[in-house]
């Protein structure tokens, strides 16, 4: 066998990462997090109103967009 030039990173418990010593920036990863949440709100605020608007739930809603591109 030859030399690996490679390493593997220590496996670590589920949310440890943030919480240990590690060389990433943390405070970019807060703000990507940040980030990810809000956009996951006004997706979750999209499907509400078009819900209301259509009522077809999302599912619904994107299978009717789909016979529509479709036919």
């Amino acid at each position: 066998m030859t030399k690996q030039d490679y390493l593997y990173e220590p496996l670590e418990a589920f949310g440890e990462g943030l919480t240990t010593r590690r060389p990433w920036n943390t405070q970019a990863l807060a703000g990507v997090e940040r980030l990810n949440g809000r956009v996951a709100m006004l997706g979750f605020a999209a499907a509400l109103i078009g819900e209301w608007l259509t009522g077809c739930g999302p599912a619904g809603q994107v299978l009717a967009l789909l016979r529509w591109y479709l036919s």
